[in-house]
C-alpha cells in the first residue's frame, strides 16, 4: 500500500528529497505519490521517510 498525500499538502518540499524511489512529484495542485514507484521505503528505511518529515502530517499509508 503506497503512501498518499492529502489535498492539505502545503508543497513545502520536505518529502521530495527524502524519497529513495523518486516516487513523489508535483501534481496539478500539490505533491502526489506514484503508487508504481512507492515501496514505503522498504529496503531503505525502517518507515516511510516522507511521513516522518512531513510538518503537517498530510501523508499517510493508503489502506
Amino acid at each position: 500500500m503506497p503512501a498518499v498525500i492529502e489535498i492539505s499538502c502545503i508543497n513545502c518540499d520536505m518529502c521530495v528529497p527524502e524519497c529513495p524511489n523518486a516516487a513523489i512529484s508535483m501534481g496539478p495542485k500539490h505533491y502526489e505519490v506514484d503508487p508504481a514507484l512507492c515501496t514505503e521505503c522498504i529496503g531503505y528505511y525502517d518507515k516511510p521517510t516522507c511521513i516522518a518529515v512531513c510538518p503537517i502530517d498530510c501523508i499517510h499509508l493508503n489502506s
